[in-house]
Order: C-alpha cells, then structure tokens, then sequence
C-alpha cells in the first residue's frame, strides 16, 4: 500500500512539473512574440518596405518559435514515462526552462546591428546549454529510475542522441563564426538535420537498451 501511495504522489508531482513547464513555455513563445516589430507604412508598398527592411527580426521570430516549440515537443515525449522526481531532475529542468526564458533575449540579441560573432555566439550557447542540460535530465531519469516498470523506454536514447547531436552542432558553430564569416556559421546549424538523421540511422542499429 505505501509503494503504490508512493507511486502516485510521484506521479502526481511528475504531472505538476509538466504543467509548470507548459506554463513557462507559453510565457517564452508571448514575449517571443511580443518583440516583433509593428510595420509601418502609408501606402502598400511603405508597408512592403517595412516588413523587408524588418526581414531578419521576422526570420529570427520563426527560427526561435521553432527551436523552443522542439524543445517543448522532446519534454513531452519524456515526461508521460516519468513516475517520479528527485531533486536533481527538478534542478535540472528549471535549468533547462532557465534557457527557454532567455530564448527571446537570445533573439533581440543575434538581430542586433554590430559584433556578429558575439551575437552569434550568444544565441548559439543558450542552444548548447538548452541541448545539454536536456541530455542531463534524460541521464537522470535513467539513472535514477524515475520511469515506470521495466526498462528505459527506447525513445529515451533516442532524445539523449538528439539533444547530444544539437547541443555538438550548436557548439561548433560558436568557433566557426569567430574564425570564418556569418555564412559558415549559419551553415552550421543548417548541418543540424543532417547530424540528426546520421544519428537516428545509428540509433536505430543499436539493439533495444535493458
């Protein structure tokens, strides 16, 4: 009778902290959104004019919408397997939420005028610690056997080689923009698909973990 109250205080905790994540993320995409700017114009073509000359700020909105709605989707392929918590998992994802909060800041700052390999870099390293710290709530899950009976579930590896895969291509970037131009840098995170397939195909060679 104890194990089975255990099990579902822990679960209902597991289930409090998935709400408390869909409520920070909603916060993150509104202030996300909340700094686009307004276009101006008298006419249709000012109006043109102003959303072009604003291209990058729109660009940027789109890429980080994607990134933080990623991030939201790998959490919730995670949590439904987790029966309880221990207080390094709750650490470990306010970090991780830590680093969807500063998403949008992460954003004004890459369409910044001036600096670009600082920008660059500062937005690129809230992705490095975003996909890290992810693969240390993984880690610890598994570690700590906080999923349900049996074995870890199969897309547990699969998210841990995922968010590994991000947070090395992120990671590269961040020198590639010192060293080359915004072009190869940029590139970089265009090779993230890439890595992501050649890490999927390998993953799924691997025999099921037990």
């Amino acid at each position: 009778m104890t194990t089975q109250t255990g099990h579902a205080i822990g679960k209902a905790a597991a289930e409090r902290l998935s709400i408390f994540v869909d409520a920070v993320i909603a916060i993150a995409l509104t202030l996300l959104a909340l700094e686009l700017p307004i276009p101006h114009g008298d006419t249709t073509g000012a109006m043109l004019g102003s959303i072009s000359a604003h291209g990058k700020e729109y660009v940027a909105f789109a890429l980080s919408f994607a990134v933080i709605s990623a991030h939201w989707r790998a959490h919730h392929e995670i949590f439904p397997y987790v029966r309880a918590l221990s207080g390094r998992l709750i650490s470990l994802t306010l970090t991780w939420l830590f680093m969807q909060v500063l998403m949008p800041f992460a954003t004004r700052v890459i369409t910044a005028e001036g600096a670009f390999p600082l920008r660059f870099s500062v937005y690129a390293m809230v992705q490095v610690l975003a996909s890290a710290s992810f693969a240390l709530i993984i880690r610890e899950i598994r570690r700590g056997h906080l999923y349900g009976t049996g074995g870890p579930p199969r897309v547990f590896a699969q998210s841990l080689t995922r968010s590994v895969c991000l947070a090395a291509v992120f990671g590269i970037s961040v020198p590639v923009s010192f060293l080359t131009n915004d072009t190869a840098a940029y590139l970089c995170w265009l090779a993230a698909p890439v890595a992501l397939a050649v890490a999927r195909r390998v993953q799924d060679h691997r025999p099921p973990a037990t």
